[in-house]
Order: structure tokens, then C-alpha cells, then sequence
């Protein structure tokens, strides 16, 4: 049996970020990203499925059981579902364990001794707050804590509304690692929003993406990746090349397929560049070297004005003006 089925769902909303026609299934453990532009409906889709918004048609399933909304109860929202939002809060003045204690479905003397409450502190890396006031917390050790206070209720599926979104590098790191862990440690399954490619790619087992409130794309992090449907995929996950019919056959020789009509989709590090001309390339001119550190991205005008950018780690080799070869990385 899946974990979470949502059957239908669609959602009207007079100033957008409504849902059309949304199906999916989640089975337990697996870790599920929805990617989209702002306003393609990621978080209305995750209040309905917390029970925290009515659906105008369709239904959501958890554990085979239909998930009510809030015009069908009286205290909106699921127990076995937890929802961290974007702008969440806590209790001011208070110190971190007194949070956790108040929050903690044990009684205040077993919750002191939970042996769960103390594994789930070590895994979201707040031992060393407990005893800390919450105004005296930084926003991503705030962020921890409220994450804590969902999860010591034990939920079967978490939902994670951009938990990366304000957070500095370090606090984004630690975080990463918590959620990592939340899965294999504490049993739970997560379902995960977030417009950053890179919070989501080396993460997720499937990848879902959204646009007016539709799904455009569903699959594998690589699937999504280096097979995207159209532009708007691919650019969503980083930086590609679309490149027209004539330029995609001088690349793949017998391996073009004429139906691809839109072109063929190609990220930067999947193409390499040489002085010399090789069979099944193309030939172009540097137009500009981006140093960042450990690769440069060379963008290399081709035929008709296009460009095409390719990344390498060999950029002192090509300068502006320099003749080079383009072709597919084995």
C-alpha cells in the first residue's frame, strides 16, 4: 500500500497558485521533491495534503485513509502528517527544552528521560541548545528546534515547505544533513518544496515539477536532469543549451532522431571542447571565459549568432577569439 495517494486534486484561486488535475503516489520512505517557479501552487498543494486547506475536488489518502479538510474539522490537519512552514515560530522566552518538553506527547517527567526525544536531539543537532533561551537563537538554530517539536510527536510523513530558503551556507549544510538523516534514523518519510536545484537533486528518489498549478514533469532526479521535457524544466535545474535540429545532428551523426523537433537539450558539462576538429562536432568561436573556482564556463558563438556554453576545468587553454571544436562528452 502507497503511504500518500492524491487522487484529483484541484484547487481555485482567484489570484493564482490554484491546482489542476494533480495525481501522484508516495510509497513509505521514499523521498519525494516538488520543483517549481514561485506561484506554481507547491505550498497549496501541501496545505491540502496537511489537511490544512479544503480541495475544490479531488481527494488525498494517507495510509489508505481519506485526509479531511479543514471545513470537515473542527481542528484542521492529520496526526500522522507534520507541515514545517516557511515562516514558522516558537515560543518566545523560553528555553529550547521546555519547548520540546510542553510539545512532547509524554508526560512532563517521562519526557525529560524519552530515550526517542534524546536520539531525535542529537539527529537534529540541538543537544547543545537545550538548555538556551529561544530569543537568543540564530534563525537556522530556530529553524532546527521547530523541526524537533514536529518530530517528537513521531508523524509518519513530513512535509517541508523550502526549509533551505533564508538560511546562510552553514546552517543550510546542517540542515541537509538533519533531513538526510530523518528518514533511516526515525522512520519517517518526507516530501520535500524547494525552487533550488541543488537542494533537491542529490536528495530526492523522485522529482515532481509544477507550473500553474500543473504537473509538467515527473521522474528521477537524472531523468529530470538531463532529459527534461521543455525549457521550463530544464531550466529549473540549472544552466543548458537548447540547440536547433541541425546543430543536434552534427553532434549525434546517426544517433539524431528527426522527431525531436524542438532540438535537443544539452547541460554544459556534458559537452567538451578541443582545438583540433573531431568527427561529430561543432565549430565555434570563444566569445567569454567565466572563471568559478574549480571549473570555467566557456560561452562559444556558433553558426546564426547562437551560443553555446560549455563547462570545463581546462580554461586557461581557450582565450577570447580562439577557433575550438564542440562536442558530446562520451
Amino acid at each position: 500500500m502507497n503511504l500518500l495517494e492524491v487522487i484529483g486534486i484541484e484547487k481555485n484561486e482567484v489570484r493564482g497558485n490554484g491546482l489542476v488535475d494533480i495525481n501522484f503516489t508516495q510509497k513509505r520512505f521514499e523521498k519525494i521533491a516538488i520543483a517549481g517557479e514561485t506561484g506554481s501552487g507547491k505550498s497549496t498543494l501541501l496545505k491540502i495534503i496537511a489537511g490544512l486547506i479544503q480541495p475544490d475536488a479531488g481527494n488525498t489518502f494517507f495510509e489508505g485513509t481519506r485526509v479531511k479538510g479543514p471545513n470537515e474539522e473542527l481542528i484542521p490537519g492529520h496526526k500522522g502528517i507534520a507541515y514545517l512552514v516557511q515562516n514558522f515560530d516558537i515560543p518566545h522566552f523560553l528555553t529550547v527544552e521546555q519547548v520540546l518538553i510542553y510539545a512532547n506527547p509524554l508526560s512532563d517527567a517521562d519526557a525529560e528521560k524519552d530515550p526517542f526525544a534524546q536520539s531525535l536531539y542529537k539527529t537534529c543537532r540541538i543537544t547543545h541548545l537545550l538548555k538556551r533561551r529561544t530569543d537568543q537563537l540564530s534563525g537556522g538554530e530556530k529553524q532546527r528546534v521547530a523541526l524537533t517539536r514536529l518530530l517528537i510527536t513521531q508523524p509518519k510523513l513530513l512535509l517541508l515547505d523550502e526549509p533551505f530558503s533564508n538560511l546562510d551556507m552553514i546552517h543550510k549544510n546542517i540542515l541537509k544533513e538533519v533531513i538526510a538523516e530523518i528518514s533511516d534514523k526515525l522512520q519517517t518519510t518526507c516530501l520535500l518544496v524547494s525552487h533550488d536545484p541543488m537542494d533537491t537533486l542529490s536528495w530526492a528518489d523522485n522529482i515532481i515539477v509544477m507550473k500553474e498549478g500543473k504537473i509538467v514533469q515527473k521522474g528521477t532526479p537524472e531523468d529530470i536532469y538531463k532529459k527534461p521535457d521543455n525549457e521550463y524544466v530544464a531550466g529549473l535545474f540549472g544552466k543548458y543549451n537548447l540547440l536547433p535540429p541541425p546543430l543536434s545532428k552534427l553532434l549525434l551523426g546517426s544517433k539524431y532522431k528527426s522527431s525531436d523537433k524542438e532540438g535537443l537539450f544539452i547541460r554544459p558539462e556534458h559537452l567538451i571542447v578541443t582545438k583540433s576538429e573531431k568527427d561529430l562536432s561543432i565549430k565555434g568561436i570563444v566569445y567569454q571565459n567565466f572563471f568559478y573556482g574549480s571549473y570555467s564556463e566557456l560561452a562559444i558563438r556558433v553558426e546564426k549568432g547562437l551560443i553555446i556554453t560549455v563547462k570545463t576545468t581546462h580554461s586557461h587553454s581557450f582565450e577570447r577569439g580562439h577557433v575550438v571544436f564542440i562536442s558530446l562528452s562520451q
